[in-house]
């Protein structure tokens, strides 16, 4: 069993600095390459509307505008979704009518339009930026093996036109891939930033639609908390009455036998006593069980990667446990987390076949983010009685968003983030 706790108290603030420093910029580069990929969708759709627009030339163009319009607004929906798995959640506007001028009359398109402009532009510069950084601390740390593989080149390193042709000079090309990648931990979470901003202005939805569809967005999700409760009070019921009630039956039956026995057996009697005994002692552990799992106490004792660590030491599956949580949150996300985690870990010992797991809790802004994986052989699904369905609905029902990647093979992913206040 290997586990591993981070909670970031008690060590120096400088590390601390870097780490967190490190984490954002690597943070930043996986937004960039998003980013890079929404670019490229980008760039073909406005390639289409150029497409378009150059035909109403020719009279045919307005027969077309509705369904690249409509091509848009696909790109426009996966640049709102990636968006919304690393912030507040973008919500789409109603969909694109069929004529193109009144198409054109929605707001939506008209902002998307300018979206896809500066997206398919600077979107996709920044991104490529960003990898240049990191591919030129790459090359130039490894430049010295190039130069050994190639030794007869005059090769050129750091991006300056600088030329060796012996050892000491290889050499002295490496240590300019730390300013690369002092660049890249300065600037990457800049540019992410920056990539995103055109998509968080330009891509949400009206404020009066926004309202609408939070309303019903709200609505369900209140009906999911209800339906949640409920099954959480049934859980509840049947442990009671399928183990700590059996339990204390046998205990009273025991007793009254032990009574009936002390004026006939005494030996008799203390035999059912202590039968009696360890019958109460089970009770009293399964009725402790169940109190775990209305609100595990390591959560009001502790902190919520203690309680993760108690978790993965009784899994069946090896699992490691990377919790860095600068400090505590609400106690309804973390009693949430706590059960995400704790179904996630059941299905992967009881369906995955997994050698290995893992569980990353990190805190990033006002949204506390879970990732699960293992390397088990995946294809799973939120039918047949996995508890995926439950994980869904606690998370949705507090606000929450839940992904599951699972293809067959493996690996199994599932990413949670709930709101946590700021």
């Amino acid at each position: 069993m290997t586990t591993r706790e981070t909670t970031g108290g008690g060590r120096p603030a400088l590390g601390r600095a870097v780490r967190a420093r490190a984490r954002a910029a690597l943070d930043g580069l996986e937004h960039l390459v998003g980013g890079m990929g929404t670019a490229a969708l980008a760039l073909i759709a406005l390639a289409g509307l150029v497409a378009v627009a150059l035909a109403c030339l020719a009279g045919v163009g307005l027969l077309l505008a509705p369904a690249a319009l409509r091509g848009l607004r696909a790109v426009a929906d996966r640049e709102r979704a990636r968006l919304s798995r690393w912030g507040p959640q973008l919500v789409g506007p109603a969909p694109v009518p069929g004529r193109w001028r009144a198409a054109l009359r929605q707001p939506a398109v008209r902002r998307e339009l300018l979206w896809v402009l500066l997206h398919a532009t600077s979107g996709l510069l920044l991104g490529l930026v960003g990898l240049t950084l990191l591919f030129s601390a790459v090359r130039d740390l490894l430049f010295p093996l190039y130069w050994w593989l190639l030794p007869q080149a005059d090769a050129a390193g750091a991006g300056l036109g600088w030329e060796t042709g012996n050892w000491p000079g290889a050499i002295a090309v490496a240590p300019l891939s730390l300013g690369w990648l002092a660049l890249a931990v300065l600037l990457v979470p800049v540019m992410a930033r920056l990539q995103a901003a055109p998509g968080r202005r330009l891509l949400a939805a009206d404020p009066g639609t926004d309202l609408a569809l939070r309303v019903a967005q709200l609505t369900a999700t209140r009906a999911a908390a209800l339906d949640a409760h409920a099954a959480e009070l049934r859980r509840i019921e049947r442990s009671l009455h399928d183990g700590t009630q059996n339990r204390l039956v046998a205990v009273t039956v025991l007793l009254g036998a032990a009574r009936r026995a002390l004026a006939r057996d005494p030996a008799t009697a203390d035999e059912v006593l202590a039968r009696a005994q360890d019958a109460a002692e089970q009770a009293l552990a399964e009725l402790r069980a169940v109190v775990r799992g209305i609100l595990p106490p390591v959560l009001d004792e502790r902190s919520l990667p203690d309680a993760l660590t108690g978790l993965a030491a009784a899994c069946a599956v090896p699992c490691e446990i990377d919790a860095d949580l600068p400090g505590r949150c609400p106690a309804s996300v973390e009693a949430t987390a706590y059960f995400v985690v704790a179904e996630a870990l059941t299905n992967i010992a009881r369906h995955s076949e997994a050698r290995h797991a893992r569980v990353s809790v990190r805190r990033a802004g006002d949204r506390l983010r879970l990732l699960v994986t293992d390397d088990g052989r995946g294809g799973a699904t939120e039918s047949g009685g996995s508890g995926l369905s439950g994980i869904r609905r606690r998370t949705e029902a507090h606000d929450g968003v839940f992904a599951l990647s699972s293809p067959p093979g493996g690996p199994t992913t599932l990413e949670v983030s709930l709101p946590c206040g700021s």
